[in-house]
């Protein structure tokens, strides 16, 4: 069953940053005025349950760290006694996990059968602000003059800021959608606006099935993926995420391994699955080397990459990260500086690296309200003794786009890490390498 396989396998699944982010793109809907005929309140509190239960049997730390966690979740099902909608219901079951501050336990609420989109996506950029760095050809944000480079000051009032831009898409994405949002922004050359920017929805068939709702969570609203070769002297390989099976994971090493150097681009990767990460990364040691410790409540075994005999690739290897690289993907690069088998360029990644599976669960007959926990089940202790847990991978040449650079569809870190590998690629064809492509579901009769 899928809702099985995930439970085996989504080990350093996709952070609670990076999954909302997806949320946001497809599995959200309309508002609650016109979405919901009718707030079944019982539904809520079952999920309430559920969640409570999938927490206090498999969360990695029995103590919760201090928090009184039975009085979260009685505060939760309070509120949802009054709560005036379902939006409201599942926004209180998030928060009763939000206590634990843990960027990989969080609430899954049930897909609408809706995609809905603000047609933008913002990021955090250095160590407080975000920006906009894509916005959907034709659509309402592109149409009111949004544009990339934007910083994002302000969404319905809300302060954005690197800190709480996940709480942001979680609302107006999973929890809350909203018909539309208010920014405040402020343009490469310092002017503020205020703009107000319609979603657009589009009915899609009712969720039935686990394989229905993991096709529309791991589906992303744009994404960038591929790889450019230079002959045999260099590539450039963009990977989106580590939900890759091993098959893949082998065919991308027997690609790199004809190249003198790679630069390895895991900018906005959310992570994925621990074998495929163990995978590639066996690829670029001859040796046995230990990716992280576990803790949790039982005695884990540490994690190893697996000699590669005859079948390593010795070249020159580039990492990159950014604030959207999560998860797997900051372990990658951790266990590449720590190892001192590559350099790793960019911005400081998410700090969101745990070990947790999924839970799913299903209430219905006919009409199925999938929904779910993810539930941390280990924390990553690297080998210098340390948690990357709210703290990511500094890299070892930080290098972060101006919003100017954003604007004009520059991609200097792109260029610098082509110079290390002595690489002739100037900002501009840099940024011309992997296009954003969005998803095609909102151009659908």
């Amino acid at each position: 069953m899928a809702g099985e396989l995930t439970r085996e396998k989504c080990r350093f699944s996709p952070s609670r940053l990076v999954s909302v982010v997806l949320l946001l793109c497809v599995a959200a809907g309309l508002p609650a005025s016109s979405q919901e005929k009718k707030f079944d309140r019982g539904l809520a509190k079952r999920m309430l349950h559920d969640v409570e239960n999938d927490l206090k049997q498999n969360y990695y730390d029995p103590s919760f760290h201090g928090v009184d966690i039975t009085a979260r979740f009685k505060e939760a099902e309070d509120k949802i006694n009054h709560a005036p909608s379902m939006n409201y219901a599942l926004a209180d079951i998030a928060a009763a996990l939000d206590a634990l501050n843990d960027s990989h336990t969080f609430f899954t609420p049930p897909p609408r059968p809706y995609v809905h989109s603000y047609g933008i996506r913002i990021q955090a950029i250095g160590n407080t602000d975000c920006f906009v760095t894509a916005v959907r050809p034709g659509g309402d944000a592109a149409q009111k003059g949004v544009r990339p480079g934007d910083q994002v000051i302000s969404v319905n009032g809300y302060g954005a800021t690197r800190q709480n831009l996940w709480k942001i898409n979680y609302l107006y994405g999973a929890l809350r959608p909203q018909p539309g949002l208010r920014l405040v922004l402020r343009s490469p050359e310092g002017n503020e606006r205020q703009v107000d920017v319609s979603a657009q929805v589009r009915e899609t068939k009712r969720i039935v099935d686990w394989s229905d709702l993991f096709g529309m969570l791991l589906q992303p609203q744009l994404q960038r993926r591929g790889f450019v070769e230079y002959g045999n002297k260099a590539i450039v390989y963009k990977l989106s995420s580590f939900m890759i099976n091993p098959r893949e994971g082998e065919e991308i090493l027997d690609r790199i391994r004809t190249h003198d150097a790679v630069i390895l681009d895991l900018r906005d990767n959310p992570g994925g699955y621990v074998d495929a990460m163990k995978e590639l990364l066996s690829g670029f040691f001859d040796q046995k080397v230990k990716v992280a410790d576990r803790q949790g409540r039982r005695n884990l075994k540490p994690e190893f990459t697996k000699p590669r005999p005859h079948q390593t690739f010795n070249g020159k290897l580039i990492v990159l990260v950014n604030s959207g690289s999560a998860s797997a993907a900051e372990v990658f690069a951790r266990v590449v500086q720590l190892e001192k088998r590559g350099t790793v360029v960019g911005d400081r990644s998410s700090g969101s690296v745990m070990e947790s599976r999924h839970y799913p669960h299903v209430s219905g007959a006919i009409v199925l309200d999938a929904y779910g926990s993810s539930i941390t089940e280990a924390d990553m202790i690297m080998s210098d003794g340390k948690s990357l847990e709210h703290v990511g991978v500094m890299p070892d040449e930080r290098l972060i786009p101006m919003p100017s650079d954003l604007a004009a569809g520059r991609d200097p870190v792109l260029a610098r890490a082509a110079e290390l590998i002595a690489l002739r690629l100037t900002p501009e064809d840099a940024g011309k390498l992997f296009p954003i492509e969005w998803s095609k579901e909102m151009d659908k009769d």
